[in-house]
């Protein structure tokens, strides 16, 4: 195992590499191949952080509880809210900064502040024939010629492993509180959820959940800032749906802080049996998808953009959603089942020779988490 602690140490390492390389970060997310691991948790440490600016800098290795503890003390926090694989995988080690930004990890508030790629203001990273690259800046207006902060975000170290990343943050707000709506169906739920992310009260959460708190579906909306903004938008929108004759609840900031954590990790599906999708689609397909896939259970986030699926061990979700406007990611199954029928969506051919030219340019060997994304 090898694990670098200097930027040019890695640039070394890449360049004397002399067969494929299993970049990993934390370890968490289980998807560090079977090639000579390549650690980045020696590339740690917070270099710069400006609470007045909403900028902090910091080495792709660092542990975002590091990170999140830093920006606590400034009242302040990742506006992306990144997922936490470790109980629905079974996994241990600590999520890393650069693990977040290469998978593009972005949890419940995608949908009001955008992903993990949005908040991104630059990168350092060393590419596949060992070169030592740097793009983007420290502010928002500091991005100039080829984007490469964005390339980087979700490429998950196949076209160059992260040694530096400079985020935007934002303040913590007041408070925050969630309105439940109970018994909807897939279909109901999805046009509540729409209508609220379509309304001015600013939600940033929506989920449709069977069997969090009862055995009734929960649709949630979310809704954050100072305390009295809060409770007015939630009554608007218990107002707002009182046409549904169905059960509404607002709970308090304790409860709704428990529950969408559960939605950011998958935690319904921890301590159940089977694989795990991750499915990305248009809301308005999602009932038909669910009906389609003959899974065991499935909760939606991203008012129905999200879907996360439990099957059966083995089953291959792709092949019973058919072709639809997304795509299906397999987040947890044994390794065989992985290598049969692959962690992600197969590209369209189109897309797959844009991705061919990439890898080509930045790393031309082919050395970086070979075979992760389907490329060899």
């Amino acid at each position: 195992m090898t694990k670098p602690d200097t930027e040019a140490a890695l640039a070394d390492v890449i360049k004397s590499a002399t067969g494929p390389l299993s970049v990993r970060g934390g370890g968490t997310r289980g998807m560090s191949g079977g090639y000579a691991p390549l650690e980045t948790g020696g590339l740690s440490g917070i270099s710069l952080y400006e609470p007045g600016a909403l900028t902090i800098v910091a080495g792709a290795g660092t542990p975002l509880s590091d990170i999140d503890a830093a920006l606590a003390a400034e009242n302040q926090r990742l506006a992306f809210e990144p997922m936490d694989h470790r109980k629905l995988l079974g996994t241990t080690g600590t999520p890393t900064l650069g693990g977040v930004i290469s998978a593009n990890i972005s949890g419940p508030r995608r949908i009001q502040g955008g992903a993990a790629r949005d908040y991104a203001l630059g990168v350092r990273f060393v590419d596949g024939a060992g070169n030592i690259i740097k793009n983007g800046g420290r502010v928002m207006k500091n991005v100039t010629g080829y984007d490469l902060v964005k390339l980087m975000c979700g490429s998950c170290g196949t076209l160059g492993v992260l040694t530096e990343v400079s985020l935007k943050v934002l303040p913590v707000p007041e408070t925050s509180g969630t309105l439940m709506l109970r018994n909807l169906s897939n279909r109901d739920a999805v046009e509540v959820m729409s209508a609220a992310m379509g309304s001015p009260y600013e939600v940033t959460g929506a989920a449709h959940c069977a069997k969090i708190l009862d055995d009734a579906p929960i649709t949630a909306l979310r809704v954050e800032g100072f305390e009295a903004s809060v409770a007015y938008r939630l009554e608007k929108l218990r107002t707002m749906f009182s046409d549904r004759k169905t059960d509404m609840e607002i709970v308090p900031q304790e409860m709704s802080d428990w529950f969408w954590e559960g939605v950011r990790d998958a935690g319904k599906f921890s301590e159940a049996e089977g694989d795990v999708w991750r499915v990305s689609c248009k809301p308005s397909d999602g009932p038909a998808l669910e009906a389609a896939s003959e899974a065991e259970e499935c909760f939606c986030d991203w008012g129905g953009g999200l879907i996360w699926f439990r099957t059966r061990s083995g089953s291959d979700l792709r092949a019973k959603l058919g072709s639809f406007d997304g795509h299906a990611t397999l987040v947890r199954a044994s390794a065989e089942t992985k290598s049969k029928l692959g962690t992600f969506q197969p590209e369209a051919p189109g897309v797959a020779r844009l991705s061919a030219g990439l890898r080509q340019r930045f790393d031309p060997r082919g050395i970086l988490n070979t075979g992760l994304m389907g490329h060899e």
